[in-house]
C-alpha cells in the first residue's frame, strides 16, 4: 500500500525491528498482523535465515515477556505447558509453569517434536489457557506463538497435523536475503549484534490499545461475501482434497481488519484481502494426489481462486 501512511505506532515497531531485520518489512508487517488479531504466526523457512531473530527483535520492541521453546523428539506435554508438583511442606501439589507462560512464544523447530507434544500447544493456541490435572489457567495477554518449522523434506521432522495447521492464522515464508542484503548483515553483526541494543518503542498497554482500536475496523458485507466466496470456492476446487473450513474465514476477516488498521484506514478494501489469502488459507487446504504429484502448490491455487472471483464494487453513497 504505497501511497498510505501507516499507523504511526506500527511504523515505529517496523522501523525499530529493521534495525535487527534486513529486507524483511512484509514478514515484519505479517506478523504484526497476527500479533494485532491475537493470532500466531508459522514460519516455515530452511535454518539460518533470521526466523529467531524475528521473533526477539518483536518481543522487545513491544517490552513484552519471552519466552522460547526448542521443541526436540524427546520433549514431552509437560514441558511445555508445566506441572503440578506435590509441595510436602504444604501438602498440596503446587503449579509450576511452563515456557508458555508468556506473552511472545518462539516455539522453536516445531516439527521436530512428536505429535503428542505438538498438541500440547492446541489448546493454548486457540483457547488462550491451558488446562493441568484439571485446572484451567489463563495465558497472559497478549499471548502470541510464533512457531518455526524447517522444510518437511528434512530427515528427524514431524508434518504438522491438520487441526493444528488450522490455528495458526498466517503462515509465512522468510526467503534467503539478497547479495546486498547479506552484506549488509555482515557490517551490522560485524561488532555488537543490534538485538543486543535494541529498545521498546511501545509498551503491553499501548499494544492492547492497539489491538482493542483494531477490532472498530469497518468491514462492508460485500468484503464478507468476497471473504465467503474464496473460502468455499477451495472446497470445489478440483485440485484440493479438503477446502479451508470456516476459522478460514474468521481468519482472513480478521487479517483483513488488523491490515488496514495498520495502514491507517477504519475499513478493509479488496485489496487487502486479495494480499492476505494466500497467508492465511495457503496451510489450511489439503491438496488431492494428483495435484501434488504434478508439483501443483497451494499458494498457486489460492492465487488462482483469488484471480477467478469477481472483486466487490464500492458502493456510491448518495448525500
Amino acid at each position: 500500500m504505497v501511497n498510505e501512511k501507516m499507523h504511526p505506532e506500527i511504523e515505529n515497531i517496523i522501523t525499530n525491528m529493521e534495525k535487527v531485520m534486513i529486507g524483511k518489512r512484509n514478514v515484519v508487517e505479517l506478523s504484526l498482523v497476527a500479533l494485532l488479531t491475537g493470532g500466531h504466526v508459522l514460519l516455515e523457512d530452511v535454518p539460518g535465515v533470521g526466523k529467531t531473530m524475528m521473533v526477539k527483535s518483536l518481543a522487545k520492541s513491544v517490552n513484552a515477556n519471552f519466552r522460547r521453546i526448542q521443541f526436540t523428539p524427546d520433549l514431552l506435554p509437560s514441558d511445555v505447558t508445566g506441572v503440578s508438583i506435590y509441595n510436602p511442606k504444604e501438602m498440596e501439589f503446587q503449579f509450576h509453569p511452563g515456557p508458555l507462560m508468556g506473552n511472545i512464544i518462539l516455539a522453536d523447530e516445531i516439527n521436530r517434536t512428536s505429535p503428542k507434544t505438538q498438541s500440547a500447544l492446541l489448546e493454548g493456541l486457540e483457547e488462550a489457557s491451558i488446562t493441568i490435572d484439571g485446572i484451567t489457567y489463563e495465558l497472559p495477554k497478549p499471548f502470541f506463538v510464533m512457531a518455526t518449522q524447517n522444510p518437511i523434506e528434512y530427515e528427524g521432522t514431524y508434518p504438522l497435523p491438520e487441526a493444528q495447521l488450522d490455528r495458526f492464522l498466517l503462515k509465512i515464508t522468510m526467503g534467503y536475503p539478497t547479495i546486498d542484503e547479506e552484506l549488509e548483515i555482515l557490517n551490522r553483526y560485524q561488532n555488537i549484534p543490534p538485538i543486543d541494543q535494541l529498545k521498546p518503542v511501545i509498551d503491553i498497554d499501548d499494544l492492547l490499545s492497539l489491538q482493542r482500536e483494531m477490532k472498530n475496523v469497518f468491514i462492508d458485507e460485500s468484503i464478507k461475501h468476497y471473504i465467503v466466496s474464496i473460502v468455499n470456492s477451495t472446497r470445489q476446487d478440483g485440485n484440493v482434497y479438503l477446502g479451508a473450513s470456516p476459522r478460514g474465514s474468521l481468519a482472513l476477516m480478521k487479517a483483513g481488519q488488523a491490515y488496514a488498521f495498520m495502514y491507517g484506514r477504519d475499513y478493509v478494501l479488496p485489496d487487502d484481502i486479495q494480499y492476505l489469502a494466500p497467508f492465511v488459507l495457503s496451510h489450511r487446504i489439503i491438496l488431492n494426489s494428483e495435484s501434488k504429484f504434478e508439483g501443483i502448490t497451494a499458494e498457486r491455487i489460492i492465487k488462482n481462486i483469488v484471480k477467478n472471483i469477481s472483486v466487490p464494487v464500492q458502493r456510491k453513497v448518495k448525500l
